[in-house]
C-alpha cells in the first residue's frame, strides 16, 4: 500500500485529550506528547522529502458537538488535505460520571454533519475508532454505551471512503501481552506505549508504514 499522503500536505489530528496529548493550545505548531507527535515524527523521518505539515486540534475532554462548534476554525479554515479524526470516549464517559449521555443517534448525526462538510472540501478522510478497556472493572459497564459507537465509526468509514483505524481489537490483543493497565492506566488515556499502538496503526492505515 503506497502512502496517499502527498507531496505539501496538510495533515490535520482532530479529537479530545487523547489527540491533545497536552499540547501547547497557542503554539498552533505544537502536536502534543502522543500518537499525534509519533506518528508525524515517523512518517517525516521516512518521507522528508514530501515536506508534509501536520497539526493537531484536539481538545481534552472534547465530544461530538464540541468539535460541530469549532469545526469552521480548527478545521475547515485550516484547509487541510487529509483530516484524522478521533471522537467518542467523551460521549460515552460523560453518560456515567455527569449522567449526560449522548445517545448513539445524536452521536452519528452529529459525526456525519463532520464528515460531510469535510468531504465538500475534497481532503481525505482517517477515522480512528474509539476504544475502552476494562480498568478498572467498571469499564466494562461502559460497552453497552461505546460499542453501538464504534459501529457508527465503522458504518460511517465505509459509507464516507475514509481510512479506517481499528483500535479497539488493537488495544483487546495488545492486553494478552501485557495486562491493560499497561497501555491505558485508566481504561481510555493511552500510556506511552499505547500512543505507540495508535501512531503505528495509524501509520499502516495511511500506507505509510508496512
Amino acid at each position: 500500500m503506497s502512502s496517499w499522503i502527498q507531496q505539501g500536505d496538510v495533515v490535520l489530528f482532530q479529537g479530545d485529550s487523547i489527540t491533545d496529548a497536552g499540547r501547547v493550545r497557542d503554539n498552533g505548531q505544537d502536536l502534543g506528547k502522543g500518537y499525534a507527535l509519533m506518528a508525524a515524527a515517523q512518517f517525516s523521518a521516512k518521507y522528508p522529502e514530501k515536506q508534509v505539515q501536520f497539526l493537531n486540534r484536539g481538545i481534552s475532554g472534547n465530544r461530538v458537538v464540541d468539535l460541530e462548534q469549532r469545526w469552521n476554525e480548527d478545521c475547515l479554515a485550516l484547509k487541510p488535505n487529509v483530516v484524522s479524526i478521533y471522537i467518542g470516549i467523551n460521549d460515552t464517559w460523560r453518560r456515567y460520571d455527569r449522567n449526560d449521555p449522548t445517545s448513539t443517534e445524536a452521536y452519528e448525526k452529529g459525526y456525519r454533519n463532520l464528515l460531510e462538510q469535510t468531504a465538500e472540501t475534497g481532503a481525505k478522510l482517517v477515522l480512528i475508532e474509539p476504544f475502552v478497556l476494562p480498568v478498572p472493572e467498571d469499564r466494562k459497564l461502559w460497552r453497552e454505551d461505546l460499542d453501538p459507537k464504534i459501529t457508527v465509526v465503522r458504518e460511517l468509514a465505509r459509507e464516507f471512503g475514509a481510512r479506517l483505524v481499528c483500535l479497539d481489537g488493537l488495544f483487546a490483543q495488545a492486553s494478552t501481552r501485557a495486562h491493560g493497565s499497561f497501555w491505558a492506566p485508566d481504561g481510555v488515556h493511552p500510556s506511552p506505549a499505547g500512543h505507540a499502538l495508535v501512531a503505528k496503526a495509524w501509520l499502516q492505515t495511511v500506507g505509510a508504514e508496512e
